[in-house]
């Protein structure tokens, strides 16, 4: 597992990102310039979208925002979830790819990091430390480590430099994204990367992400069917996040298992989303699948990921709820209002565009109108909220930036949607919804 292909340093300083963004964009320059002369000498004169999305362009972006990690690798991620309706889907292809697991680090700027953190006589604090990470993502590294005193413990460390690089990052595929011309001039992503900042800088704040968890644990702590890492606080920096080790199987692996294990899954992801929005207030965004994991022996659902944990406004919980409660009962003025509460129509908006973004929202409210069991395996309803959300962006005048509350959890509802598309789970959503429905 030593092999250095393995592995890619993180570059850490401004000057040294700025310069690999730079490289970028000037191979991908001269890829649309071979691309256009071949496209020329055919008879075929090419909009300039089609020159930069290239599948070697669309390769070129995608490997080299991973080899940065950080900012600029959680961007791509934010915009392919959030904005996949907007951009072109060359585009949403690239940045979906980069969900992927990234490359760790070589193990002197580990160790160095580590160094840094814990002094340099960290190792005798442990009894074994495996250096190869057992997941590798864009802010950080998992690695999996037993203490002197038998402790096995799961150990989140952070890129170097990553938290410093958020801004600019931030801004340079910004820049990235407007000379390209991905991204249809109409449209103002400029609130959306603001608070891809704000979020950013939060999840690079592992104290944040510990007190987190202790609040989940907390919330919990009743309910025998979820299970979360306890925060190990004499290991936990600003940059290492110390936890127990938790067991399971990554939710993805579930495909194989019976039906009413795939079910159960959904369900209580269902369950805890819920209990999310309107009883907690206080979610965790992320939909990646990496974040959650099942363990077959106890049938719990486990936990561990909460660097994108979000408190929710009461107007903003209480206008979803009546959103919810509109569409399963078809009540579309009170569905109206509910967007206005949350913050849909702060800028004027046409009535046909109105009309549009309900159509939109009882696409996605139809696994909780449906009374009954929902196949999710069976159902077509992603890719029908993909077409009304791209019809509807494409519009001139028809889009605005919604919300940020509202961008972040539908991010994760869309990601709960597809983990249970890929499970073929068959969930009565209707009836776990019942319970919050207003009168």
């Amino acid at each position: 597992m030593n092999d250095k292909k393995q592995y890619s340093k993180v570059p850490s300083s401004r000057l040294s990102r700025l310069a690999k963004l730079g490289s970028l964009a000037t191979r991908v320059a001269s890829g649309m310039v071979a691309e256009g002369v071949k496209q020329l000498a055919i008879g075929h004169r090419p909009h300039i979208s089609e020159l930069i999305l290239t599948p070697n362009n669309v390769k070129r972006v995608a490997d080299q925002l991973a080899d940065l990690r950080g900012a600029a690798m959680k961007v791509g991620q934010l915009l392919s979830m959030d904005s996949g309706d907007l951009l072109p889907p060359q585009l949403t292809e690239l940045l979906s790819r980069l969900q992927a697991n990234a490359k760790p680090m070589p193990i002197s700027q580990l160790n160095h990091s580590l160094e840094q953190q814990w002094g340099n006589n960290w190792q005798q604090q442990f009894s074994q430390f495996s250096f190869y990470p057992i997941a590798a993502a864009s802010i950080g590294q998992v690695h999996q480590a037993t203490t002197q005193d038998g402790r096995l413990l799961a150990l989140k460390i952070q890129y170097p430099g990553i938290n410093k690089s958020i801004d600019s990052d931030v801004n340079n595929v910004a820049t990235l994204l407007n000379i390209s011309g991905l991204v249809p001039k109409q449209i103002d992503v400029s609130e959306l990367l603001n608070e891809a900042k704000k979020q950013l800088h939060a999840e690079a704040d592992y104290l944040l992400e510990a007190q987190y968890v202790k609040q989940y644990r907390q919330l919990l702590a009743s309910d025998a069917r979820y299970v979360l890492p306890e925060i190990v606080d004499d290991l936990t920096t600003q940059h290492i996040l110390a936890m127990t080790f938790v067991g399971g199987i990554e939710v993805e692996a579930l495909v194989q298992q019976p039906q009413a294990v795939r079910d159960r899954v959904i369900e209580l992801a269902f369950n805890l989303l819920f209990r999310e929005v309107f009883e907690f207030r206080l979610v965790q965004t992320d939909p990646n699948f990496a974040n959650y994991r099942y363990d077959l022996d106890t049938q719990q659902l486990v936990l561990l990921d909460f660097g994108a944990t979000r408190v929710y406004p009461v107007a903003i919980t209480e206008g979803y709820c009546q959103l919810m409660t509109g569409a399963v009962v078809d009540d579309q003025p009170q569905m109206l209002a509910a967007l206005k509460q949350i913050g849909f129509f702060s800028q004027p908006i046409e009535p046909q565009a109105q009309q549009a973004l309900l159509a939109l929202c009882l696409e996605a409210c139809e696994p909780l109108k449906y009374q009954g069991v929902y196949d999710f395996g069976r159902s077509d309803m992603v890719h029908r909220i993909r077409d009304a959300g791209q019809q509807l962006s494409m519009k001139q005048g028809y889009w605005h930036t919604p919300p940020a509350d509202a961008i972040f959890l539908h991010r994760k509802l869309g990601g709960l949607y597809l983990l249970a598309a890929k499970l073929k789970a068959r969930v009565d959503v209707h009836k776990i919804f019942l319970p919050y429905m207003t009168e």
